[in-house]
């Protein structure tokens, strides 16, 4: 009878329930980046990101990790970021967010500098023979792949110039050739790319011969990756509806598809994106796919064809995969009811060797997200990710408020993984529904390109759909509906509630976008042409660019919103938000900003984030529950 008591939850009305997934527990979490193996496969590095900073953390199997950055603030700081290390032969280079390159031991001592302080770098490659380290720059507007020497005893020089963009550059086996990623403006690096191969002499290298191997104007290339007899270049692709992974037989000059109709290609927001992994014998790779959301681990025999598949279970979120000699995988990994954490394994030895979170939350008070979808009102399946509340102490009758988030780029994606966010408002007695919008990627190329020159439309009309989605299935209270989004999420956020007043009860938009026309003209150089696709080039567009930005039309908006923005965010620059603010208090719209000092697109100090979570719960509680 007691643990039938104990097990009996209380009844408390939805979006008051009691949490211990506190905005303080939230702040205290810390990102997870790039786990990459030592040439000898016995250590294992890592970066972390703690409260803002970048901290590299190595680890011997079999020992405890320690910390290898002392005070630099690691990062790479090309673009979004990315790219931010890598490790052989017992040294590490990194990119810093000073603009130089550093070298440090996996043994004692401390980071050196081998490049000069100016501009920004990322995705620095080791040769072979550890003399020379191949990296990409930018300076000024201008991107170029740079070498230096590996212990930074002469000033480095530019290697390949000419292209917009630099990406992924990575050494043959021998030394004597590289190849990398680039492309121009207007394109973004997901709508096409070229794959480049060049073959370098001299002291230091300089490049003799270069030639396109793959890619094109609507050919976007991911990841290109030698193998380690340096007989194969791989790499993925997309060519017509789906991806796939493609070998290049550099000795008979010959191309095969390898792998075809699957979600492999990530879109390219930031340096160093990994799907796939060489095996040490050169004759397997393994390629993280998604399917439904959710990521599976596979391998292929590069001579045969065979796919095999790898069992990966409790994961169902797999990230950055990487290989040592022993054919020992590391991996970034999570589940709805499982932190990010980097792992290791060996057949069924399974390591873990660092987690984001105290992992204290019960399963119980964890939601369990699942796939739902619906059709749009032009007539398309849309898609979205669902959680329920969840609470092991509390229930609710009826219907729950929901909040409804529409995710930044906006070419990206959520996939069904472990969420702290959802579970804040999950655990609070909300429903929480993410949005892959028409113009999301893992549906198919048609879906990403959809979007195109309809930004500020088709979103609009998912995210309205989702509200709908959610009144039509019972899953959430049609009349405590929140729309909540960040970056190009937060354009969405505005736009919604401009031509759609009084379906969603409030919004909460952070560093939205909010003037098109400005933002052409004030984004950083990796999205100064993003427009010209998304809703079409300037001035031919002017009518569409006018007509969807929020700025002009705010005097529509009737429901409060909260605006948040970080005051030193070169993405999405403070004036975007300050626009919109303005024009709510004039027409007297309930509403609240938030400034952040010290924080750029994304918070990242501790204190912001709690700050941020607290705000909102304020603000849902007066707008939404008792509003």
């Amino acid at each position: 009878m007691m643990e039938q008591n104990q097990m009996e939850k209380t009844k408390r009305a939805f979006g008051m329930w009691d949490s211990q997934i506190t905005p303080k527990l939230i702040a205290a979490s810390i990102d997870l980046f790039d786990p990459k193996w030592d040439s000898d496969g016995k250590t294992l590095v890592w970066r972390e990101r703690r409260s803002g900073q970048g901290v590299l953390m190595a680890q011997p199997l079999g020992e405890a990790p320690y910390q290898l950055s002392e005070g630099k603030n690691v990062g790479g700081g090309v673009g979004y970021g990315g790219g931010d290390f890598t490790v052989q032969r017992g040294n590490v280079i990194f990119a810093a967010k000073d603009g130089r390159l550093y070298r440090v031991p996996l043994s004692a001592g401390f980071p050196e500098p081998i490049t000069p302080e100016f501009g920004g770098v990322a995705s620095p490659e080791l040769s072979p023979g550890d003399e020379w380290v191949v990296f990409v720059h930018t300076y000024e507007g201008r991107d170029v792949l740079g070498l230096v020497d590996a212990e930074g005893k002469y000033w480095p020089i530019k290697l390949v110039e000419g292209a917009d963009f630099y990406m992924e550059p990575v050494w043959h086996p021998s030394g004597e050739a590289i190849a990398w990623v680039e492309w121009d403006h207007p394109n973004m690096p997901w709508d096409g790319t070229r794959l480049m191969y060049a073959v370098l002499e001299g002291n230091p290298p300089r490049v003799q011969v270069a030639q396109q191997l793959a890619g094109g104007d609507d050919i976007p290339i991911l990841q290109p990756a030698f193998s380690p007899n340096g007989r194969y270049l791989s790499y993925i692709q997309n060519r017509g509806e789906w991806d796939q992974l493609i070998l290049r037989d550099l000795k008979e000059g010959t191309s095969k598809v390898l792998v075809e109709g699957d979600a492999l290609l990530k879109p390219a927001w930031a340096q160093g994106e990994v799907v796939h992994v060489w095996a040490p014998d050169s004759q397997q790779l393994y390629f993280v796919q998604t399917e439904g959301g959710i990521n599976i681990l596979n391998k292929v025999n590069v001579t045969r064809g065979e796919i095999f598949h790898l069992n990966t279970d409790p994961y169902t979120l797999l990230r950055r995969p990487s290989i040592n000699h022993q054919g020992r995988l590391a991996l970034l990994a999570n589940s709805p009811s499982i932190s990010m954490r980097v792992i290791s394994f060996l057949g069924d030895d399974r390591i873990i060797h660092q987690r984001s979170t105290s992992e204290s939350i019960p399963t119980e008070d964890l939601p369990t997200p699942y796939e739902i979808s619906w059709t749009s009102s032009d007539g398309e399946e849309v898609y979205g990710i669902y959680s329920p509340p969840t609470s092991s102490r509390f229930e609710g009758e009826g219907l729950p408020p929901a909040i409804v988030l529409i995710h930044g780029g906006p070419t990206s994606a959520v996939s069904i993984g472990y969420n702290l966010e959802a579970a804040f408002f999950t655990s609070r007695g909300y429903a929480y529904l993410e949005v892959n919008y028409r113009g999301s990627t893992g549906y198919g190329r048609a879906y990403r390109e959809a979007l195109r020159g309809n930004w500020g439309h088709l979103d609009v009309i998912d995210a309205a759909g989702g509200a709908q989605a959610l009144i039509d299935q019972r899953l959430a209270d049609p009349n405590r509906l929140v729309i909540k989004g960040g970056s190009a999420g937060g354009y969405t956020v505005l736009n919604t509630l401009i031509r759609f007043p009084g379906l969603y009860k409030a919004g909460i938009c952070s560093y939205g976008v909010t003037n098109l026309f400005t933002l052409a003209m004030d984004t950083h150089k990796f999205e100064e042409r993003y427009t010209d696709s998304l809703v079409g080039p300037l001035p031919e567009a002017a009518e569409k660019y006018r007509n969807w930005s929020p700025v002009f039309h705010a005097d529509k908006i009737k429901d409060p919103v909260a605006i948040f923005q970080g005051e030193e965010d070169k993405v999405v620059p403070p004036s975007q938000s300050e626009e919109i603010v303005k024009a709510l208090k004039s027409n007297g719209v309930p509403h609240e900003y938030h400034l952040y000092p010290g924080e750029g697109h994304g918070f990242r100090k501790s204190e912001t984030r709690q700050a941020y979570y607290e705000a909102i719960e304020r603000f849902l509680l007066q707008y939404v529950i008792f509003g």
